[in-house]
C-alpha cells in the first residue's frame, strides 16, 4: 500500500514550483495539467512535466500527473506526450472528472498502447480517478471496478458542489445554513464504500483556505475518522498536519502490533481462536481491524516503540 497521507497539487506550468515540491515531506505529489494550467500554457506544462519527472530527485514520494479531462481536446496528448516522455519515472495517472467507467477503461487502453509501443512495463502506470460531479457520483462502483489500474478514489469537492448546486463559496467547509453534522458524510461515505469494496485507497479533496491551519485540520479528522486514506493538501502548511492526522497515533500503531503478535501466538502456537492481550479479548475481528492501523503506520514509515504486553 503506497502512503497517501498528503497529496501536493503543483502547477504543471510552474517551474519554481515544481522545484520547490520536491523539498516538502507530502507523500505523494502531482504535477497538475488541468485547473492549475491555462489553455495556452498545456503544451508547454507538459514539457515542463516530463523534464521534472525524468530529473528525478522525488525520494520514495508518490509520482503523479492529473491530465485534462476526456472531453477536452487536451487529454490525449496529455497522456501520450507524459508516458512517452518520462514513463518510467511516472507512477499513476489522475483522471479528473471521472463521471463514467468509459472514462477509466479510454485510459487504460492508451496506457496499454503506449506502454507496448515504447517498451515499459504494462500496467505498472496506476491510474487515480476524481470524483467530481454527480453523474460520477451516482456511478462510483462502476468507476471504481473498471480497471486494474486504479489505486484511489479521490473526492472533488469544488466541483461537485458545483454540480449540486450546493449553496457556498468556500470548498471544504460546511456550506452556509448547515449547522448540524457534515454536508458531506454521504459523499465521503459512498466514495468510501466503493473504494473499499475494490480495494482501492479514498482521498480526500482540498480545502482552499490554505493558510488556515485549523480548519484544515478539523476537516482532514472528519474524513480521517471515516477510515480515509489521506487528503490534498495545497500549501507546504498543510503538509504537516495532514501527515499527522492521517496516521495513528504512536500508542495506537503499537497497540495494533501487539495485538497481530498476540493473535499469530494465541492461533498458531496455541490453536485457539481468541486470547487475551492484558485485559483485552481478541479474536479475528481484532485482527482484522489491527491490521488496518498496522498498515497505515507502516506506510507511514512508523517504528514500534513497544513490543511485548501481558497476554495469556
Amino acid at each position: 500500500m503506497r502512503s497517501r497521507r498528503t497529496t501536493l497539487a503543483v502547477p504543471a506550468s510552474n517551474p519554481r514550483f515544481i522545484e520547490k515540491a520536491r523539498e516538502l515531506p507530502a507523500d505523494e505529489f502531482f504535477l497538475d495539467l488541468e485547473d492549475a494550467v491555462a489553455p495556452q500554457a498545456k503544451e508547454e506544462a507538459r514539457a515542463h512535466v516530463v523534464a521534472a519527472l525524468n530529473a528525478g530527485g522525488w525520494s520514495d514520494r508518490v509520482r503523479v500527473v492529473r491530465i485534462n479531462d476526456v472531453t477536452t481536446p487536451y487529454a490525449y496528448r496529455d497522456v501520450i506526450e507524459v508516458v512517452e516522455g518520462a514513463g518510467a519515472n511516472l507512477d499513476c495517472l489522475m483522471l479528473p472528472k471521472a463521471s463514467s467507467p468509459d472514462h477509466v477503461v479510454w485510459l487504460d487502453l492508451l496506457l496499454t498502447q503506449i506502454e507496448q509501443a515504447s517498451g515499459l512495463p504494462v500496467g505498472r502506470i496506476g491510474i487515480e480517478a476524481q470524483i467530481e460531479d454527480a453523474r460520477g457520483l451516482t456511478r462510483v462502483e462502476e468507476i471504481a471496478g473498471s480497471s486494474r489500474r486504479l489505486e484511489t478514489l479521490v473526492f472533488g469537492p469544488g466541483d461537485l458542489m458545483a454540480s449540486l448546486n450546493m449553496k457556498t463559496l468556500v470548498v471544504g467547509e460546511q456550506p452556509p445554513g448547515y449547522t448540524e453534522g457534515d454536508a458531506y458524510h454521504f459523499i465521503l461515505m459512498r466514495i468510501l464504500l466503493a473504494a473499499r469494496a475494490h480495494d482501492l485507497q479514498a482521498i480526500d479533496g482540498p480545502y482552499f483556505g490554505v493558510r488556515d491551519v485549523e480548519a484544515f485540520t478539523r476537516a482532514a479528522r472528519r474524513s480521517a475518522a471515516l477510515g480515509f486514506d489521506g487528503k490534498w493538501v495545497l500549501h507546504p502548511a498543510q503538509i504537516e498536519a495532514g501527515n499527522a492526522v492521517y496516521s495513528p497515533s504512536q500508542e495506537d500503531y503499537d497497540h495494533a502490533e501487539l495485538i497481530l503478535d498476540a493473535y499469530d501466538h494465541a492461533t498458531r502456537v496455541q490453536g485457539r481462536g481468541a486470547a487475551m492481550l492484558g485485559d483485552e479479548m481478541i479474536d479475528e475481528a481484532s485482527r482484522k481491524m489491527a491490521l488496518v492501523i498496522a498498515a497505515k503506520g507502516r506506510a507511514a514509515g512508523m517504528k514500534r516503540t513497544r513490543s511485548d504486553e501481558s497476554s495469556a
